[in-house]
């Protein structure tokens, strides 16, 4: 029995580059292909392979099938097509990159506080760790534990092929045993930090009402000459976790390999290249002694003038040595470009077993000093401008669209940002709505995922409480036989809603409330309550803390719903403003409800909106 594959969707960054170009037809020698990140397969199974529906085999299946695009044509690979036949394809298929990107993650201040105790009645603090990603390269900070003011003081290096269309994507979480909270994101485009060089400044952090970060950016020029290598050495000798070059290793191919260990057929060879502590292994390719491989390894290097290049080629299906080669940095140093192509001799191997391989060694230096105080023209992306009917009250520092200027901490830590403040009028003044940052960091294994709950509806739910809307109802004409109702009798509710592709993350924060209707003297006791439908589970349940006797709160709390970019089309985001109280209170009625369409292509932008309460929750959007 047979099984088909259908690609119903495709989402992600294409890039097409047309070189070099020529002085008659086809103008173009050749183009190359390559996603900027992994792109989203929304992939349907039929036949046989509806077993791949069930749960944790679909996922794999996915998965596995996004790797292996990934490892052909997201960067640094690429799909080079030649359009003539005497274009030279090595440079197209396999590029220097344009730069590396030196990160140092010093330093925040200011933090949200996560872990609270006795059910939020005493507040503790974070353990806050950031996840920075470039490209694909994904790098992890330490946690520091218990505090708000964290200094990792960790540097990172990251190999920049395409500046344009590229970001330093950071963000920051409080680790906790079974799901790490969010505290904050970044988004710093590559392109004006290739402009710049050198950025030392702090960041105010995105998606949170507090916070923000200290980074020294650094980018890092590649030269052919060793004519800087001495200065490059002097300026890194403090810290052996920096770099003086990089390596390029372009993996050709292999001739007359020997047969496996006490085995006549032809082997299963693929080739292990190290530097230092850094591995990395190539493709196998099967019962071959020529075996093509045509991969490219880059490598940071520390000091180029004692570190050498191991390879050994090895027979996969037997376990054993076919060759080996060790090539001495320093000799690079003397070559022309300081590059070397030819056929090296390999070690302990057949008598004229050769690999093919093409070295070059670049040395990494900034291209300018930047002494200048002056803030940078540097800009942190962010998803939305939303106008909120009441501004934030006056900072003394700039927009943060931009970069603040670098400074000297205090010596003792500043205290926490005051939270809810209100206006002169009463209504909710927002301590960071100038925006919200476009992340997809993806986790990795350091994210714990959450327990599985049973899936049956929650006692909690608008299903289980059929009387709500009905009690909501006499609520609105007891209401409209008094004073009479305004144009949004319910009020409304402000909420900043995201998708992260990277994480397949669908994000909601839910701001604050205005203008809600009073059960009592005392006013109400609200809190919010969120479903992605059609799960209405209670695993599917998140919801907001109950602020008490207030009609216009301000919650300004994160939840996130696992769901890819392609069935977030499918799906809408149910919210409802409940009246909470004690298990036996008689207020516990619904306040108001709202939908929220999510099919919207601004989706993975993000919006911030303020959405009017309806009885039935039918979405009346004001825009802001």
């Amino acid at each position: 029995m047979g099984f088909f594959l259908h690609f119903s969707s495709l989402h992600g960054v294409l890039r097409v580059i047309l070189e070099p170009l020529l002085g008659n037809m086809p103008l173009v020698g050749a183009f190359s292909l390559f996603f900027l990140k992994k792109p989203l397969l929304d992939i349907n199974w039929t036949g046989l392979t509806n077993i791949l529906d069930i749960p944790g085999l679909n996922g794999f299946s996915d998965q596995m099938i996004q790797d292996i695009i990934s490892a052909y044509m997201v960067l640094p690979n690429r799909i080079t097509v030649p359009l003539i036949g005497e274009v030279e394809l090595a440079q197209l298929r396999f590029p220097m990159p344009k730069g590396v990107l030196r990160i140092y993650f010093i330093e925040a201040q200011n933090l949200e506080v996560k872990d609270t105790y006795l059910g939020g009645l005493i507040k503790g603090k974070s353990d806050p760790y950031g996840m920075l990603l470039v490209s694909n390269q994904l790098f992890r900070s330490k946690t520091i534990k218990e505090c708000l003011h964290p200094k990792w003081n960790e540097v990172y290096e990251a190999l920049v092929y395409e500046p344009s269309g590229q970001h330093l994507e950071i963000e920051l979480f409080d680790e906790d045993p079974d799901k790490d909270d969010f505290l904050g994101s970044l988004m710093i485009d590559l392109t004006e930090l290739h402009k710049e060089q050198k950025v030392d400044e702090w960041f105010d952090l995105e998606e949170v009402t507090t916070g923000k970060l200290h980074l020294r950016l650094e980018w890092l020029s590649l030269y052919s000459s060793a004519e800087k290598l001495d200065q490059v050495q002097k300026s890194i000798r403090t810290n052996d976790n920096l770099s003086s070059a990089l390596l390029i290793v372009n993996l050709d191919s292999a001739s007359n390999l020997p047969s496996g260990k006490k085995v006549s057929i032809d082997p299963n060879p693929f080739v292990k290249l190290t530097v230092g502590q850094k591995t990395c292994t190539s493709k196998v390719r099967y019962k071959t002694s020529e075996p093509l491989w045509e991969e490219t390894f880059p490598f940071l290097i520390n000091n180029p003038q004692t570190q050498e290049l191991e390879i050994e080629v090895k027979d996969s299906k037997h376990k054993c040595s076919l060759g080996s080669l060790q090539v001495s940095l320093a000799s690079l140093l003397n070559e022309v470009d300081m590059t070397l192509n030819q056929q090296f001799p390999l070690q302990s191997s057949g008598p004229n077993s050769t690999l093919k391989l093409k070295m070059a060694l670049r040395i990494l230096s900034l291209e300018k000093e930047v002494t200048s105080s002056h803030p940078s023209s540097v800009r942190v992306r962010i998803t939305s401008q939303s106008n909120t009917c009441v501004p934030p009250k006056p900072q003394a520092t700039s927009s943060p669209t931009d970069i603040q200027p670098s400074q000297n901490p205090p010596c003792t830590p500043p205290p926490d940002t005051p939270q809810g403040k209100r206006g002169s009028d009463g209504s909710p003044v927002r301590l960071a709505d100038a925006g919200r940052s476009l992340s997809s960091l993806g986790i990795g294994s350091s994210h714990k995922r959450q327990s599985h709950r049973d899936s049956t509806p929650s006692l909690a739910s608008d299903i289980s409480l059929p009387c709500a809307t009905l009690e909501l109802q006499q609520r609105l004409q007891q209401l409209q036989n008094g004073s009479g109702l305004n144009l949004y009798p319910l009020g409304e509710v402000q909420l900043t809603v995201r998708h992260s592709s990277q994480r397949n993350k669908l994000i909601v924060v839910v701001h604050a409330c205005r203008n809600l209707i009073a059960l009592n003297k005392d006013g109400s006791d609200p809190y919010i309550r969120l479903y992605l439908l059609p799960d209405k589970s209670r695993s599917g349940r998140r919801k907001t803390s109950t602020l008490k006797k207030t009609l216009n709160p301000i919650y300004d709390q994160s939840f996130e719903f696992s769901v890819s970019m392609v069935e977030l089309h499918r799906r809408t985001l149910d919210i409802a403003v409940k009246n909470g109280g004690g298990l036996l209170s008689k207020n516990k009625l619904l306040l108001g409800k709202t939908l929220v369409d999510l099919g919207s292509e601004d989706i993975s932008k993000g919006w911030t909106h303020w959405y009017h309460l309806t009885e039935d929750g039918a979405k009346k959007l004001m825009q802001t």
